[in-house]
């Protein structure tokens, strides 16, 4: 009888161990595939347009990417809204803001803006852009993209999808990126 119970005792210590370990093993392995903290927080980026000045570019970063951030002022409002550009643009309180990849949709190039003609220009092939990123002259295919964003009070989100985002993606104003 002896015997038995000290056999009963090693499968119980051997089976409490080897459940502990398992359940260390899962873990281990959960972090493995979890993204690394630098990694989260390149996710995401938060702009407070309080900051902005109109028709003054300023470039931001967003998972390595430029980002351009451009407060409209009101005869560019104007402008946009003749020309029905409007759309393309994020309305924060009263204002206006482009908010867009600074990369090219053509090759990737970066374009430069020039706050006299209100205009990008991508120096590479000669693509133009307005101050709302939509293509004036050939040869990009489509205006620079808009990237993720959700608005929060002052301030907008990039890499989160709010309402207004998936509004300009069903509208077809910009692509997924």
């Amino acid at each position: 009888m002896k015997n038995n119970s000290r056999r009963a005792f090693m499968e119980k210590a051997f089976g409490a161990v080897a459940g502990v370990g398992a359940i260390a093993s899962l873990y281990a392995m959960k972090k493995t595939w979890d993204p690394l903290p630098s990694v989260k927080a390149a996710g995401f980026t938060t702009l407070d347009l309080s900051a902005y000045e109109g028709n003054k570019l300023v470039t931001e970063k967003w998972r390595g990417k430029p980002v351009f951030v451009l407060k409209q002022t009101p005869d560019m409002v104007e402008v946009a809204k003749k020309k029905g550009e409007l759309k393309r643009l994020i309305k924060v309180g009263n204002d206006y803001y482009l908010v867009a990849l600074g990369l090219c949709t053509h090759l990737g190039c970066i374009p430069g803006y020039n706050p006299d003609t209100k205009s990008f220009l991508c120096a590479c092939h000669g693509g133009t852009y307005d101050s709302t990123a939509d293509v004036t002259k050939a040869p990009p295919p489509r205006g620079l993209d808009i990237p993720p964003f959700k608005i929060n009070g002052n301030t907008i989100v990039l890499g989160e999808e709010g309402p207004e985002y998936k509004q300009m993606l069903k509208e077809g104003i910009t692509l997924r990126v």
